[in-house]
């Protein structure tokens, strides 16, 4: 497995599937607009197609991985942009998720 390469894609992916979520979010719950659906639309496509770039083959691997990617990222993202405060339990979930992708990608598997 290539760590190196997997880590900023599965970063990337986050970012444009988590932007692109917000993106859309803005413009129907806060009344931005059609160009920021539109956005968001394009950027929870491009991460559809970031995904394809991981080096592991397995569909199933890849998106359970990532999902603990996403929930981090969401967290971080809220803090980022939105003011959110997480607490402990917020926390103590994420990196409970990261172990859970650390296991499902990087654990020695035999070929």
């Amino acid at each position: 497995m290539d760590v190196a390469r997997s880590i900023p894609l599965f970063v990337l992916a986050a970012v444009l599937e988590i932007g692109g979520a917000w993106l859309v979010w803005q413009g129907i719950r806060e009344q931005r607009g059609w160009v920021w659906i539109g956005a968001g639309v394009l950027a929870l496509g491009l991460y559809g197609a970031v995904a394809t770039l991981q080096p592991e083959a397995d569909f199933g691997r890849i998106l359970a991985a990532y999902g603990g990617v996403f929930v981090v990222g969401s967290l971080l993202w809220g803090m980022a942009l939105d003011g959110f405060v997480p607490d402990r339990w917020d926390v103590t979930g994420a990196l409970v998720c990261l172990v859970g992708v650390a296991v499902i990608m990087y654990a020695p598997r035999s070929a």
